[in-house]
Order: structure tokens, then sequence, then C-alpha cells
């Protein structure tokens, strides 16, 4: 893998920073999945299930908690990430059920927003919720999250964000980039600039799950993307921007000399913990799914094994498909000169484009990690 440009692929060569090797024993904060319900029925959305409501029972979220209480016990702070399907479909008084067995940890949910009213508001507060509301930007490029009636979703969700603004409830925003290209992002920037988030996150629109869309984006226009982003946030640097800070903290190490202190040195195994207890590790994306090699990618069930068993015994013997990703870590390792700042392409990519998970560059790859240093790299050469 190679730049078009010498300096970001100079740039991202000269760390010495030798990567990721293995799972870590425990990981930095948990996925439970509540429901599988959303709705709405986003044209990207990859979830397999999400017409269907298959709820969690409480006495899975009672066995997690049976593990993260005693992680969360030794960290200075420890998060479980309600993450469905649309959460807030479970009710609040299911959702109360469920988060009643976890103590010391800070709960968030990721929701659509369409559902908050005064009511959510009173339960966010009352459980110390943070909250992380997903849309795509004004109501035209937020037009591919509908309902099943095929109705555009912005209003509502603009309601709920508004709810949230009046009770004074702070969120973070998630976005969606379909076909990212020049003159995209300053008014995405600008739209959540008003909007009144605390931190945005940048999705390019990934080919994984039941979403088989193409995401080979034309080089250029993606890498323009980004470094417009780029300008944008540094011009008004009001919002966490995590994809354009996490760029610049690296190239700003590496010219130091001090990348190899930015990442981890074992991949963080992220549980995620699906609504029948089946725990998958590394991507969310993958719970859900079979696959007749594969299984059903699953590495225990919380209702018949401990979830730091689970997870220890992963990071030990890995084997099966994580050993194969693994793997695919190791041969980015030996021929990406952006696996510094990438640390090896996420195993739910590799497998949605490759039907394996020791492949190495992906789409995702390309259009969120390597134009996302080019055009931070552009940005910064031209200023």
């Amino acid at each position: 893998m190679s730049s078009r440009d010498g300096s970001a692929g100079g740039a991202a060569a000269t760390a010495r920073w030798t990567g990721m090797r293995g799972l870590a024993q425990v990981p930095s904060y948990v996925i439970l999945q509540p429901t599988t319900l959303c709705n709405l029925d986003c044209a990207y959305c990859y979830l397999p299930f999400r017409a269907a409501d298959r709820r969690m029972p409480v006495e899975v979220a009672a066995a997690v908690a049976a593990t993260v209480n005693k992680w969360a016990e030794r960290a200075p702070r420890y998060s479980v990430v309600w993450h469905g399907g649309e959460p807030l479909t479970a009710g609040r008084a299911g959702l109360a059920a469920l988060m009643a067995p976890f103590r010391g940890v800070e709960h968030h949910v990721q929701t659509n927003a369409t559902l908050i009213d005064d009511d959510w508001c009173d339960f966010f507060t009352a459980h110390g919720v943070r909250v992380g509301v997903s849309i795509d930007g004004p109501s035209d490029l937020t037009g591919q999250r509908v309902d099943r009636g095929g109705r555009p979703a912005y209003d509502r969700i603009m309601r709920g964000i508004a709810a949230l603004r009046r009770r004074a409830i702070p969120f973070a925003a998630l976005c969606v980039v379909t076909e990212p290209r020049p003159g995209l992002a300053v008014r995405l920037y600008d739209f959540f600039l008003e909007l009144g988030c605390y931190a945005l996150g940048i999705n390019v629109e990934e080919h994984e799950g039941v979403n088989t869309r193409s995401t080979a984006y034309p080089e250029q226009s993606v890498r323009a993307f980004w470094a417009e982003l780029a300008g944008a946030w540094r011009a008004a640097p009001r919002i966490e921007l995590r994809e354009i800070e996490w760029a610049l903290r690296y190239a700003g190490a590496t010219l130091a000399g001090a990348a190899d202190e930015l990442l981890p040195r074992q991949h963080d195994p992220v549980p995620t913990i699906g609504y029948d207890g089946r725990v998958v590790l590394l991507s969310p994306e993958l719970a859900g799914f079979t696959d007749p090699g594969y299984g059903d990618f699953a590495s225990g069930n919380v209702r018949e094994t401990p979830l730091y068993e689970i997870v220890a015994a992963a990071a030990a013997h890995p084997g099966g498909w994580v050993a194969e990703y693994l793997a695919g870590v190791e041969a980015c390792r030996t021929s990406c000169p952006y696996f510094g700042f990438c640390g090896g392409a996420h195993a739910a990519n590799r497998y949605f484009e490759h039907g394996r998970f020791d492949g190495t560059e992906t789409d995702h790859c390309r259009n969120s990690k390597i134009r996302l240093l080019e055009g931070v790299l552009d940005h910064a050469g031209a200023n």
C-alpha cells in the first residue's frame, strides 16, 4: 500500500511503533444490545434483525454485570454502551431493569433520538446516562434515515435533540457520510456547530452486514473531504472532532519521534453482548451473523460462562476467526506504511469485504484511515 503523495506515506512510514499484538484480558468498555429492534430502516444499516423485537432478559445483563462491576472497581471510569437496534425501543422500564445490576459504571446510549422526550430526559438524568445521537447533517444529508414506511426521520430526530438542549443534557453526535466529496465538509461542520453537540464522530459509509452497497469512493474526493473538514475544524475548534484530532495528534507525534507511545500494545477485545447473551469480540458488526465456516462468531455465552473467562480464554488462546484476524493484522504490519496510524483493518470490514479475516486493505482502510491522514496532511501542508 502506498501513497500517491509521498508526504503522507513518508510520515506514516517513519513511525517506530510496532503495533498491537494479541488481545487484552480486560476491555476498556463493553457493548450491550438491549434489543434488536430499530424503529428506523436506514438505507445503509448493517443490522440483520432490526425489524424484530428480540429483547435482552435481565438475567443476561446481570451475568455481564457480575464481571463488569469488578472491572469497574479497578478503573478510574468504565463504560457500558447500550447499542441496538435502537436501545430506546426497549422502553424506560426495560432499560432501567437492564442497567440496575451494574455498579460504578458510566452508561452510554447511542440513539437515533426519534423517541427522546422529556420523560426520556428525566431518565437520562436520573441514571447518569451519556447520550450519543446519530444524525447525518441537514435534512437532505440525513435523507437515508427513514422509518419503515419510507418517511424521513429528520424532523423527529431534531425534536429529540431539541428536548436534550431544552433540558441542558450534553450529547455527542455520530454522522454517516455517504459519498464523501469536496464542498461537503464545511457544510457538515457548520451544521454540527449549530446543533450544539460537544463531540462529533464521522463514519464514512461502510460495506458491512446487510449493507452491500459499494463504498469504493474516488480517492481524491475522499482525501479532499478530510482536508476540508480539517480546515473547518481548525477555523472553529469548538467540537471534539474524533477523526481529525487523532490524525493531527498522530502526525505531530510522528514528527516528534513519539508515535510509538500513542496506541496500546494489545487489541481491546470490545465484547459485544447480544440480546441472548452471546459474546462477539473485536467487532460489534459481526453480532447476529453466521457463516458456514466460522459459525456465529461468538466466543461464548454469559449465560453459561462468566464474561471475564470468555475474554481471558480468547486472549490466552485465540482460535478460529480471531486467530485468523490476528494473522491479518500481522500481514498489515509487514506490508502497510500506514500501520502505525491504523493498527490493522477492523475485523468486520475484513470479513464483509473479503469473506475472510486475514486479508489486508479494505475500503474502510482507504476511506477512513489512509485518505483521512493524507487529507489532514494536505491541509497542514497547504497552511
